[in-house]
C-alpha cells in the first residue's frame, strides 16, 4: 500500500472508542517495568510498530513477557546484556529513552532504527549523558544512530537544558535513578510529564517544582505498574480536526488522556473557534476522559508558546489553519525540523500543493486560510504528515503517498476514517 486516494466527505457525527492507545505511555510502560520488583500489568498497550519494537527490546534485555492479547505482563530480574542489536524502528522516543535507561546498566548495547530514525539527531541526549559519565558513541560523534552504549557509573548532576524536550528530560531522569547522588534537571518550559507521573506512581522519589525536577537515586526497585493505557490525544486530534473543519460535524473521542501537557493542541483549536468540551472519567497515573468536538467557523491564531506540548499535533493543526478565516502564525517551533521529517518543510510543501499561501521561516510558518484544493502529497515517511493531509482530503479529496509509516502509531486509522468517507488504495 503506497498511495491512498481520499474522497471528499459529508458532515458526520461519531463516537470513537477505538482511538489508538497512547504511544508515549506505551513506550514508557514497558521500559519502566525493567525497574520494578514484581509483575507489571499493562492493558490496552499500543500494538503498533514503534511500541512493539520497544516490547521486543525489553525481551532482549531479559524481561519475561506474557501476552494474552489483552493484558501484557512483564517481570524483570534486571537488565541483561543482549545478544541482539536493539532495533527501535522509527521511534525517537524509544531510542532516546533507552539511552538513559541503559547508560548505567552493566553490559554493551547497540541501538539502531530505520532509515528515517538513523538520520535524526541524538546528540541532544547523548551529550548530556556523556557529560555525567555515560559511555556513548555513534555516527558523527554520537549524533546519529546506530548508537553504542557501554554501561558506566553515572555522576550526580545539576543540568539545565536549552530545549524543552520530554525525551531529553526522560532520558536524564532515567539516568538519575542510578546516579551516585541527588540530581536536578531544569528546562526552559514545561515539557510533557508522563515520565515523572508514572515513575512517582511506582514509588520513585521525584519532586517537580515549576521547571525544576529533582530525582533521588533508587534505593530499592520500584513497585510494578498496573495500568490501562489511555487513548493517545495526538492520534485523537486528527479526528478532532476532521470535525472542526467539516460543517455540522461532531465527534466524541473516548478514553483519552487529559494530561494538560498533552491537550494543548485541542486548546489551540478551541482558540480558533471550535466547540470543544472535556469530561474527566479517571485519574490514577494520568487524568483520563472524553473529549467532545463540534464544528464552528474557525479563525486564524498565533502559536508561539508551549510548543513542546503540541509539537506532534502541529501538522494536523496546520490543516485547520488552512481552512480558517485569516492568517495563522507558528513561531518558536524549530523542533519541527528534527522530527520524523522536517515538518516545517513538509507542511509548507504540502499546503502549497493544495493552493494555500504559506510563508516558511526557520522556526515556523504563516498560513493564509483559503479553500483547499486536491493535490498529491508525499509524506516523506512521516506518519503525522501522512494522516494530516489525509484529513485535509475530507474537504477536497487528496492523494497521499508513502503510507507504511502510519502503522508506527495508528494501525486502525483507515478503519476509523472509512466511517467518514471512502478511500481507495493502490
Amino acid at each position: 500500500m503506497s498511495k491512498v486516494v481520499v474522497l471528499p466527505a459529508q458532515n458526520f457525527s461519531l463516537n470513537i472508542s477505538e482511538i489508538a492507545p497512547d504511544k508515549s505511555i506505551s513506550h514508557r510502560s514497558v521500559m519502566f517495568a525493567m525497574l520494578s520488583n514484581g509483575v507489571n500489568e499493562i492493558e490496552n498497550f499500543l500494538r503498533a510498530e514503534d511500541t512493539i519494537n520497544s516490547l521486543e527490546i525489553v525481551k532482549n534485555l531479559g524481561a519475561k513477557v506474557e501476552d494474552d492479547g489483552k493484558i501484557i505482563k512483564i517481570s524483570s530480574s534486571g537488565i541483561q546484556e543482549p545478544f541482539e542489536i536493539l532495533d527501535c524502528g522509527n521511534s525517537g522516543t524509544g531510542m532516546r529513552l533507552f539511552c538513559g535507561l541503559l547508560s548505567s546498566a552493566e553490559g554493551h548495547f547497540v541501538l539502531t532504527g530505520d532509515k528515517y530514525l538513523r538520520r535524526r539527531p541524538m546528540k541532544r541526549v547523548t551529550a548530556p549523558l556523556i557529560s555525567i559519565g555515560a559511555k556513548l558513541d555513534g555516527r558523527k560523534n554520537g549524533d546519529l544512530a546506530p548508537l553504542s552504549i557501554r554501561g558506566a557509573s553515572l555522576k550526580a548532576f545539576d543540568y539545565e537544558s536549552k530545549i524543552a524536550s520530554a525525551q531529553v528530560k526522560s532520558a536524564m531522569i532515567l539516568a538519575a535513578l542510578r546516579a551516585d547522588g541527588v540530581c536536578t534537571y531544569i528546562e526552559p518550559e514545561l515539557s510533557r510529564d508522563h515520565t515523572e507521573r508514572m515513575l512517582k506512581g511506582m514509588g520513585a522519589d521525584i519532586k517537580v517544582e515549576g521547571l525544576k525536577t529533582t530525582v533521588t537515586p533508587l534505593k530499592n526497585l520500584l513497585s510494578p505498574l498496573k495500568i490501562r493505557v489511555p487513548a493517545d490525544p495526538s492520534s485523537a486530534f486528527f479526528f478532532a480536526v476532521a470535525a472542526a473543519i467539516m460543517p455540522d460535524s461532531h465527534v466524541t473521542l473516548e478514553g483519552v488522556t487529559l494530561n494538560p501537557t498533552r491537550i494543548e493542541a485541542f486548546k489551540a483549536l478551541e482558540r480558533m473557534g471550535a466547540d470543544i468540551s472535556y469530561e474527566l472519567r479517571d485519574d490514577k497515573y494520568e487524568p483520563v476522559g472524553n473529549i467532545h468536538v463540534k464544528y464552528a467557523p474557525l479563525h486564524g491564531i498565533v502559536i508561539e508558546e508551549n510548543i513542546s506540548w503540541l509539537i506532534d499535533e502541529l501538522p494536523a493543526l496546520s490543516i485547520a489553519m488552512a481552512c480558517a478565516n485569516g492568517e495563522s502564525l507558528v513561531k518558536n517551533a524549530e523542533e519541527l525540523r528534527v522530527k520524523e521529517s522536517d515538518r516545517i518543510s513538509t507542511v509548507v510543501e504540502g499546503l502549497r500543493a493544495c493552493n494555500i499561501e504559506v510563508d516558511e521561516y526557520e522556526d515556523g510558518y504563516k498560513i493564509i486560510g483559503s479553500k483547499l484544493q486536491k493535490a498529491q502529497v508525499d509524506s516523506d515517511g512521516d506518519h503525522r504528515i501522512a494522516m494530516s493531509f489525509i484529513i485535509a482530503g475530507l474537504k477536497c479529496g487528496m492523494e497521499v503517498t508513502d503510507l507504511e509509516c502510519i502503522n508506527t502509531s495508528f494501525p486502525n486509522f483507515f478503519e476509523l476514517l472509512q466511517k467518514i468517507t471512502q478511500v481507495e488504495f493502490s
